[in-house]
């Protein structure tokens, strides 16, 4: 018993310091201040101009950390795809550019905008370069984790939630999963069909 005390004490602050959990000593993930759904959160697009969930209020949000230079990249083409093939059905990805692993990310966000546009031709909303785990995580993946928990917090590049049309969290999906995964088109088409609770 002793020695798995020992082990604890060891492990979590290490675990902590990789970003791994966040929060408390236990690895209990806390929500931001406030925060009760995604309408809660305002973040800066990568303009620098306000983000607030709340103008996506009653829509289904898809909301997906991004990297430049990730084997994942290539997934900004589904991601596109399926901002285009659900925008007018109240659906909405968001981008969050970020460089937590492994630094697969442009340094600034003027360059990550361009990349994106030239690249992949995004239209969806790209927020700036953000941190999405750990205690300084940007609100929204502070709060997905709080809500989800720490093993839900995203683990490389490209994970992905799904936001229903009343602000909650239904589904989490990891970096290999693809934007046009079965899995993740069936979970859109419910959420889209879904009247707002």
């Amino acid at each position: 018993m002793k020695k798995l005390a020992l082990a604890a004490i060891v492990t979590a602050p290490l675990l902590a310091a990789a970003g791994w959990v966040t929060g408390a000593f236990a690895g209990t993930p806390v929500a931001p201040p406030g925060v009760v759904t995604a309408y809660d959160i305002t973040m800066t697009t990568i303009d620098g101009k306000p983000m607030p969930f709340s103008q996506y209020r009653g829509k289904v949000l898809l909301v997906v950390n991004t990297a430049s230079f990730c084997g994942f990249t290539p997934q900004y083409e589904a991601l596109e795809k399926a901002q285009t093939t659900y925008h007018d059905k109240g659906f909405t990805v968001i981008g969050v550019p970020s460089g937590d692993f492994m630094g697969q990310e442009y340094k600034t966000n003027a360059e990550i905008k361009q990349f994106c546009e030239s690249k992949f031709g995004i239209n969806f909303p790209l927020s700036e370069k953000s941190v999405v785990k750990g205690p300084n995580a940007t609100p929204f993946f502070a709060w997905a984790a709080a809500t989800l928990g720490a093993g839900e917090a995203p683990k490389w590049n490209f994970h992905k939630y799904l936001v229903d049309r009343s602000g909650h969290i239904v589904a989490s999906f990891g970096s290999s999963t693809k934007p046009d995964a079965p899995e993740v088109t069936a979970a859109i088409e419910k959420a889209i069909a879904a009247p707002a609770g």
